[in-house]
């Protein structure tokens, strides 16, 4: 019994044994909140083993007995100690005190103690890697100048240790080690000795390339590392991507090489333009790659040339539009013979179709009827839509992770799908930094114009359709979706209207079959991609395709397959592929608007756009509102008379409906509206709906008007501001319907009532309060162009304290602090002062007049350039006046007020040409519209003079084309005034 009762003790002993001890607080409502001790107080045992180690290095003495014995002890166990913030995000251990540690440690270990010197190099990489400390200047020299001695001193197999070091302290910080650079990469530097492709020393090798690559590296804010180092680092990482696998290096060990110089030679291209040489640089950096991107692939295998050669390339800035240019590629004389073998075999490829499944990326036709076939429960079906899936999925699993336990088949699988991913990030900073001209000529090696026989070349939609990895896929995409941004004046000269009758392939014929070829295998990417990442990634990569095409070139029918295949994913269940879907929707309405094509597919009833479109992963795209229609018997397409667009009914539906009864899977309520991105989107592709196709959209125009006026009256900025944004495009829209040289039929346009109508009850709602959000000046920007986008007829129509508001509100945000704000009222000013109701009221003309006086003396040059414009329109009117109005207007017109206005536009004539432009536009007016009463006193001879000074002067200034000729018209425009004392 005795026993029993000494073990346990008391549950309270137990907590509270090593809990430090709190003074007594009595529970009090007046007692200060609880709040944790701060240094010196509560430690974890990583803070307090690293202060006890920090205070026992700085007594230690170098001349002491016992020196090596306690620095061995205190680095094991600093080294022996997790420091990562990431499991232990408690730790609170000062940067300040990190450098003194590291500096003490390397004050007493003595070179010739080369165990020790290893041991220190471990623990500047331990304590920096895992604290991510930032070196002052004065730590990073004492340590760069202790391993650089030691590499000098130390023998080689302490090397490994010392660049580990290196490795981390030079990370992010080669400009600030200037220094030292010539040490490391000098002509009989370290770091080049032990990266060339000729070390024996696969660990030094890959070390050392692992120190170039941080020096390289370039931390936002920091200046970039020096061109001469960087070139030299350049050079040896395109060496070693080149050079071959030594055969005694294990596969995965050297892709760890491979993914090093990747990373190196990416440091090298970010963040500015191509400075490492000409052409062919670019072709052996551009051959490497290539060579790469496919490192380890299934069922690749090519000869890798060392270099690729650019195609020499036709004229494409001026194509012409009737004839397609006829330039071929002469470099390529097999290339044009097999675009005529193309051309001959298409016949034979739709009979052939067994033939055409083997390959894995498949046919055209068969590509959009055989997927949805996958459906049906007929082996023979199921058989031949297999077969023209991509050959990853074939696979039960896209993961490169599917082996189990980890086996070396795997990591090796792993290892190569690393280095094809870095590969395609370099081609992405490739064509990031190299000049678009430069590049076109390398399209073709990355780039299919057709499908061909046989085994098609590797390309990067080899990658998109082949490659096993999700994460590899998207890197694919990205590349070529920047190969594809700016394209359009490259891409303009594509041409297949008319098949060609010459004995080669003309140059415009190849761009539009590799048009058709990235349609073709995007399409089969986009029904096969089952990861929702790189499904976005296929989706923009289309997006960037469909607005650089030149469609109205092209042959009929690309657009509404990729229409059709679209349709299902703005319901898919990812949040990113729905707003991807509807930005592609933004560019298909964008294309070369108005499109013929994109005009019949907007008029189609939805129904009918869904036949036919079916894809592997519609039981999760149609979760919400599945379609009651079989595919098996698709609608004819047919126009509906009088029916808004089903695009603007759908994106109408993802403004203001709710997401349905199942939530997405970012999670949300039930009942809750489309997340934030989606509706934005949505509202980004009604405006390029109704900027390009205002006829289709017009019979909408209330609903519209009533969805904008919602967005208008929520809370969310991004909401209210895209609202505004599409009241301006419809705006423009009816305004461009209504003008001189519109070809719209006046039956065609909306009826000048129901703009009266629309634009009431407009103005009347909750645009009237973003005009006053002094919040959100954006919003009120927008609002202010919303204003200035009312059609001049149907702003006469409106009521008077209507117009008055308007007008009210755009005078006094002309005074406004933001200049954005201020730039937007100006210019809706001298749009309004155009208005046959408005300019001739004399005193809107003299207050808008004095608010661009009081704009042209604004310091923000954006804001004097809108106020020249607006001051030029106005003088516009003053000359419409002069003609049209009674003389009374013209005497009326204060002399003051027109004495100041030519003085303003002659400072502004000196100004930058954007504001020059104008101002001399307005000196022409001006002078053209003074009375022979105003000439003749004596206030205005001088500014007279000047005003005529400033006009000659531009006209022999050295200023752009547009401000000398504005001002030639200007001194024409003087002339014809009878009263102007010339010659006198």
């Amino acid at each position: 019994m005795a026993a029993q009762t000494a073990l346990p003790a008391t549950s309270n002993d137990i907590i509270h044994r090593d809990a430090p001890k709190f003074p007594a607080v009595a529970l009090s409502a007046d007692a200060a909140p609880f709040t944790p001790q701060g240094a010196g107080g509560w430690q974890t045992d990583a803070e307090r083993l690293f202060s006890r180690c920090a205070a026992k290095l700085r007594v230690l003495r170098a001349d002491s007995a016992q020196l090596r014995e306690e620095l061995n002890l205190l680095f094991d166990q600093l080294i022996s100690e997790n420091f990562n913030k990431i499991l232990e995000p408690n730790i609170n251990i000062e940067a300040e005190d990190v450098c003194a540690l590291l500096k003490d440690a390397s004050r007493l270990v003595p070179l010739s103690q080369e165990h020790l010197v290893v041991k220190l190099c471990k623990l500047e990489h331990h304590l920096l890697n895992q604290l991510k400390v930032i070196m002052d200047e004065q730590t990073l020299d004492v340590l760069l100048s202790y391993i650089t001695r030691a590499l000098k001193v130390c023998n080689t197999w302490t090397h490994p240790g010392v660049l580990q070091a290196l490795s981390t302290v030079v990370y992010g910080n080669g400009p600030q080690c200037h220094q030292h650079l010539n040490d490391l990469l000098g002509e009989d530097g370290v770091l080049l000795l032990y990266s060339t492709p000729a070390q024996p020393d696969m660990d030094l090798r890959h070390v050392a390339l692992t120190c170039m690559a941080n020096i390289c590296l370039r931390i936002p804010g920091q200046p970039p590392l020096d061109e001469e180092h960087k070139s030299v680092c350049f050079s040896v990482f395109l060496k070693t991507l080149q050079a071959p696998k030594p055969s005694n290096t294990e596969d995965v060990f050297y892709c760890m090489v491979v993914q090093v110089a990747l990373k190196g030679l990416h440091c090298c291209l970010s963040g500015g333009k191509w400075k490492f040489g000409g052409g062919e640089e670019v072709g052996s950096v551009l051959a490497a790659l290539k060579k790469l991107m496919f490192q380890g692939a299934p069922g690749v295998s090519a000869d890798w040339p060392s270099m690729l050669y650019p195609a020499p390339l036709p004229q494409y800035e001026s194509p012409s539009p009737h004839k397609p240019a006829e330039a071929p590629k002469p470099s390529e004389p097999a290339k044009a013979s097999a675009g005529n073998k193309k051309r001959k075999s298409r016949g034979k490829a739709k009979k052939t179709s067994a033939e055409d499944s083997r390959r894995d990326e498949g046919g055209e036709e068969d590509g959009k009827t055989a997927l949805p076939a996958s459906h049906k429960l007929g082996s023979e079906a199921e058989a031949k839509s297999f077969l023209l899936y991509p050959s990853w999925k074939r696979c039960t699993s896209d993961s490169e992770f599917s082996d189990p336990e980890g086996s070396a088949q795997s990591k090796l699988r792993l290892s190569h799908a690393r280095v094809r991913q870095g590969a395609l990030h370099c081609l992405l900073a490739v064509v990031k930094c190299v000049e678009k001209r430069t590049l076109y000529g390398y399209w073709s090696s990355f780039i299919p114009d057709s499908p061909v026989g046989g085994p098609p070349p590797p390309t990067l939609l080899t990658i998109i359709l082949k490659d096993p990895s999700p994460k590899v896929r998207a890197c694919a995409l990205q590349a070529l979706s920047a190969m594809l941004d700016g394209s359009r004046q490259f891409l303009a000269v594509a041409e297949d209207t008319a098949s060609p009758r010459t004995s080669y392939t003309p140059f415009s014929f190849t761009l539009a079959a590799a048009i058709r070829e990235l349609h073709r295998t995007l399409g089969l990417a986009l029904m096969a991609e089952t990861s929702p990442q790189t499904l976005t990634q296929v989706i923009k990569c289309l997006a960037h395709l469909v607005s650089n095409a030149p469609y109205h070139r092209l042959k009929p029918g690309l657009l509404s397959s990729l229409w059709k295949q679209i349709r299902p994913y703005v319901r898919n269940r990812d949040v990113n592929v729905r707003v991807s879907a509807l930005t592609l929707y933004g560019a298909l309405v964008t294309t070369q608007a108005p499109l013929p094509e994109v005009q019949l597919l907007l008029r189609q009833p939805e129904g009918s756009t869904g036949g036919g479109s079916l894809t592997p992963q519609d039981g999760a795209l149609s979760w919400r509102h599945r379609e009651a229609q079989s595919p098996r018997a698709p609608r004819t397409p047919r126009e509906v008379d009088g029916a808004p667009p089903w695009l603007l009914t759908l994106c109408a539906s993802l403004v203001t409906q709710p997401r349905g009864d199942q939530s997405d899977s970012e999670g949300g309520a039930v009942g809750a509206l489309e997340p934030s991105p989606v509706r934005l989107e949505a509202l980004q592709v009604l405006s390029h709906l109704v900027r390009g196709y205002i006829s289709l959209a017009q019979a909408s125009l209330c609903d519209i008007g009533q969805l904008c006026a919602r967005c208008l009256a929520e809370t969310d900025p991004s909401i209210q501001l895209h609202g505004a944004k599409l009241l301006e495009e419809l705006g423009s829209g009816i305004i461009q319907q209504y003008r001189a040289e519109s070809d719209v039929p006046e039956s065609s346009r909306v009826p000048l009532s129901q703009v009266v109508q629309f634009w009431t009850e407009v103005l009347s709602g909750p645009l009237n309060a973003a005009l006053q959000n002094e919040q959100h000046p954006t919003l009120q920007t927008s609002a202010c162009d919303t204003l200035a986008s009312i059609l001049p007829h149907a702003f006469a129509q409106l009521p008077d304290k209507t117009q008055l508001m308007c007008i009210t509100v755009l005078l006094g945000l002309t005074y406004s602090d933001n200049y954005l704000v201020k730039t937007a009222a100006v210019r809706a000013l001298g749009v309004y002062v155009l208005f046959p109701c408005l300019r001739e009221d004399l005193m809107f003309v003299a207050d808008t007049a004095n608010a661009i006086l009081a704009a042209l003396d604004d310091r923000s040059s954006n804001v004097r350039a809108k106020a020249a414009w607006s001051l030029g329109n106005l003088t516009d009117t003053l000359i419409v006046n002069m003609d049209c109005v009674d003389v009374d207007f013209q005497e009326e017109m204060s002399d003051m007020l027109l004495l100041k206005m030519l003085q303003a536009a002659t400072r502004a004539a000196a100004d930058k040409d954007k504001v020059k432009c104008n101002a001399v536009r307005a000196l022409g007016n001006l002078l053209h519209f003074l009375r022979e009463g105003q000439l003749s006193r004596s206030a205005f001879q001088r500014p007279l003079e000047d005003a005529v000074r400033a006009l000659v002067k531009t006209v022999q200034s050295v200023a752009t084309m547009k401000v000398r000729w504005n001002a030639c018209y200007a001194l024409g425009n003087a002339f014809r005034n009878p009263a102007l004392p010339l010659g006198r």
